[in-house]
């Protein structure tokens, strides 16, 4: 029996599921023209000749059979999880930043011990610090920008690179185009002789990693010694595919989908979800993927590694 056999029950749930949330059919997104779950015929959206995450940055906002229903929304916030979805963002000038709004989409009101937040750039645009003992990981979703670092070291950030910040680096990031970033924070988590790097690279320098006993992509963007005290993973699922295991862990995760759609089992609740969606997992939630649709799935996952649970 194949995969996609396996999979059957679970591609009708999700037709179901997807009906019932909307996802079936959308309406305009940001720019207009952004589709929601790829239908049986093939679109140029899910043919892939978009800009590398267009979905994240133009996601669909709301089903067109639910245009007229006031306060609509797919975004759950619940006890030990919470799915945020696009139309529910709320983007608000950033403390300090210059010419720059952000919506926070996980922070400790959530129960999360970091935050997580976008922040769309403009052509002028400049970064604050983090606060004092704060680390800052930063991912480019579109556009790009200069990131110098100290008194004079300048890198230059395109979409799918990335950069790490340990906590109290004097650093600014500019922008001179409309640029949209994904930025993680939270307090590091100091131990004995160990002092964590400053970080630049991207996705596609990164090896691919073992996975036995499971059939995703996996790529870790930092390195996996005890100077770090979380990580951030690069998962990708062709269609089809899925976690053979459910997971339960002592991990917090935050989540958003890059690419694709398909659906996740938070407890015991089951989401249809698509790019531009976050997740937060808090520890020990039962958790599993599967990918749908015509197109792989890539998300990118923070996870915190290398300290003991006590601490």
């Amino acid at each position: 029996m194949t995969r996609i056999h396996r999979l059957r029950p679970l591609f009708l749930f999700v037709l179901l599921a997807s009906l019932q949330c909307g996802a079936a059919t959308a309406a305009a997104g940001y720019g207009g023209g952004a589709e929601g779950f790829c239908s049986a015929e093939p679109s140029s959206k899910c043919s892939g000749d978009q800009p590398l995450y267009w979905k994240v940055t133009h996601p669909t906002l709301a089903p067109a059979h639910l245009q007229d229903l006031p306060g609509f929304t797919r975004s759950v916030f619940k006890r030990d999880h919470a799915l945020i979805t696009p139309e529910s963002h709320v983007f608000s000038p950033l403390p300090d930043w210059i010419n720059t709004v952000g919506a926070y989409l996980i922070s400790p009101a959530i129960g999360a011990h970091f935050i997580m937040y976008l922040a769309n750039m403009q052509d002028g645009s400049k970064s604050a610090l983090p606060p004092k003992d704060v680390e800052r990981f930063v991912f480019v979703l579109q556009g790009s920008i200069s990131l110098t670092v100290g008194t004079g070291t300048i890198h230059s950030l395109l979409v799918d690179s990335y950069g790490y910040l340990p906590a109290n680096t004097k650093h600014s990031m500019i922008s001179d185009e409309p640029t949209t970033l994904v930025i993680f924070e939270r307090r590091y988590n100091a131990i004995e002789d160990s002092h964590p790097d400053l970080i630049v690279g991207s996705t596609d320098k990164q090896p691919l990693l073992e996975t036995p006993g499971e059939v995703f992509q996996l790529r870790k963007l930092l390195p996996t010694s005890l100077s770090y005290d979380f990580n951030i993973h690069i998962m990708d699922f062709q269609p089809g595919e899925y976690l053979n295991v459910k997971e339960v862990h002592y991990n917090q995760h935050g989540l958003l989908l890059l690419e694709g759609q398909g659906i996740y089992r938070l407890g015991e609740s089951w989401y249809p979800v698509q790019a531009g969606d976050t997740i937060w997992m808090a520890p020990f939630v039962p958790q599993w993927y599967a990918a749908l649709g015509k197109t792989r799935t890539r998300y990118l996952l923070y996870k915190d590694v290398n300290r003991n649970p006590l601490i």
